[in-house]
């Protein structure tokens, strides 16, 4: 498993295991899950507090499952977010909300901190003084050691940081081989009447995490679109799968290993967001952590989701 560092000197894999669907495991599917992840490398997890059928949900099965000991805590890595209010939804990133969040989760996950906190999904009304008194609060309490967001503009974070004092380490951004917009733009960039070269992110922000030392942590790494099912072996995607299956063959690894592989073999020290609860798909996907893809490859699979190369 390759290993990558957030901010200034957090280690950490480049593939996480996401826990957004856990709710209604049982205790031993949950340490099957998060066994097989740690077996693989994996030690970073991902949650946040809507995730289940209520408020903390998924945060309190993996605490219930897991009965870390201090010991154990210590040697994972977990990340929570908040922001998004379920009842609207609607978001809320006021003091008030930041904290209640952040103070929930810790119970739920039976931890006195948090290794991350990210600010999920960005708030129309946000005021940044009022984030900046909530994680200098949390930050001083000892209840959060780092900060970051997800799906940010590079206006949004620069608005952030005119008062949060602290490093923003990650952004957690929709991507994969058939969703890669962030990317695709800028292969195309200036080219006139072609729709991938459309700017709405308000200039880059692959570009800018790379330049602010922000690791874009890509969610939903195998899904075609936004929540409408996986590239993988779907009918909609035959050259593209061609393509996975022929390296998964050069590189002796499962096609699912190739997905993950083509986010990993960035440059920019990306990591992958499984969302799966099925063991051997963690250690499958896994596999693609370090898979050398070499440019021409990982072109070919891009030019084979349908993106264009001019």
């Amino acid at each position: 498993m390759k290993t990558i560092t957030l901010g200034a000197d957090l280690a950490a894999p480049n593939v996480v295991l996401g826990l957004m669907r856990i709710s209604k495991m049982s205790d031993e599917a949950v340490r099957e899950l998060v066994g097989t992840a740690r077996d693989a490398g994996i030690d970073f997890f991902d949650h946040a507090d809507i995730y289940g059928d209520e408020l903390h949900g998924c945060e309190r099965r993996f605490a219930e499952a897991m009965q870390l000991t201090p010991s154990e805590r210590e040697q994972v890595t977990i990340q929570s977010k908040a922001g998004i209010v379920k009842d609207g939804p609607y978001f809320d990133f006021s003091y008030e909300h930041l904290i209640e969040a952040v103070d929930g989760s810790l119970r739920a996950l039976q931890t006195d901190y948090l290794d991350i906190l990210l600010l999920h999904r960005p708030d129309a009304l946000v005021e940044p003084d009022e984030v900046a008194r909530a994680f200098d609060e949390l930050e001083a309490a000892g209840k959060v050691r780092a900060f970051g967001v997800s799906n940010h503009t590079p206006a949004q974070i620069d608005l952030l940081k005119k008062s949060v004092r602290q490093p923003l380490v990650a952004n957690q951004l929709q991507l994969s081989i058939t969703h890669s917009p962030i990317i695709a733009q800028g292969v195309a960039a200036n080219m006139q009447g072609t729709d991938q070269a459309l700017t709405l992110d308000g200039g880059g922000i692959v570009d800018y995490c790379r330049l602010n030392d922000i690791t874009i942590q890509a969610w939903s790494p195998f899904q075609a679109g936004f929540f409408n099912g996986v590239f993988l072996g779907s009918p909609d995607y035959p050259e593209l799968n061609a393509v996975i299956d022929r390296l998964a063959a050069k590189y002796d690894v499962p096609a699912i290993a190739i997905a993950t592989a083509w986010i990993t073999r960035h440059p920019a020290d990306m990591q992958v967001v499984l969302g799966t609860t099925t063991p051997e798909r963690v250690a499958a996907a896994a596999q693609g952590s370090d898979v050398p893809l070499t440019r021409p490859e990982w072109y070919e699979l891009f030019r084979a989701a349908g993106y264009r190369v001019p």
